[in-house]
């Protein structure tokens, strides 16, 4: 059976809507909530008018894979900043469940260092793919349309992942200073 928390653990729970967040992130998380509404109505409406149209005209409307494709990535991505701005984001936790209050924080501060170079990375390639696409003036498969219309999305979305993965870097560390023996 697990101990009850003590008042050091407390310190670990920096997850932005709780009472005991000492330091709740100053661009709330209804920014990724009213994004991901928004991009789940306009899925749901076009992939209905979809199956409609294709019922009654046995036509498929071409434009909604490539749309739904593109909302989807973009939904996905501003899930993950959510996530990573609320400390939710997928981890393995048993290792760090075993460390002490500092050494925990000291493995999430890890983390988020990690994941903000690879949404970085991300950030970075995906822009140079946007300029190739935009240069090239790549068509989509399906509609023709440019191709950097829908890529220029990865970049935009991986930085603002990067925002919020140093938003929590910046509270881990604050809370990492707070406890006993901090620096």
């Amino acid at each position: 059976m697990k101990p009850a928390p003590t008042e050091e653990a407390t310190a670990l729970d920096v997850a932005p809507q709780s009472a005991a967040d000492p330091l709740p992130p100053r661009v709330p998380f209804a920014l990724e909530g009213v994004i991901g509404a928004l991009l789940m109505g306009l899925l749901c409406l076009i992939t209905f008018a979809n199956v409609v149209t294709r019922y009654f005209t046995d036509v498929s409307l071409a434009f909604t894979e490539e749309f739904s494709v593109a909302m989807m990535v973009v939904l996905a991505l501003a899930g993950a900043g959510a996530a990573f701005g609320r400390g939710s984001h997928i981890r393995m936790g048993f290792v760090a469940d075993q460390l002490p209050p500092r050494g925990r924080l000291a493995l999430e501060a890890l983390v988020l260092l990690l994941s903000l170079a690879l949404f970085a990375l991300l950030a970075w390639y995906g822009a140079r793919l946007t300029l190739d696409e935009f240069r090239f003036e790549v068509g989509s498969p399906g509609l023709g349309v440019p191709q950097w219309l829908y890529t220029v999305w990865l970049p935009l979305c991986c930085l603002a992942i990067c925002a919020r993965i140093c938003g929590r870097l910046v509270r881990v560390l604050r809370a990492r200073r707070s406890l006993p023996g901090g620096h």
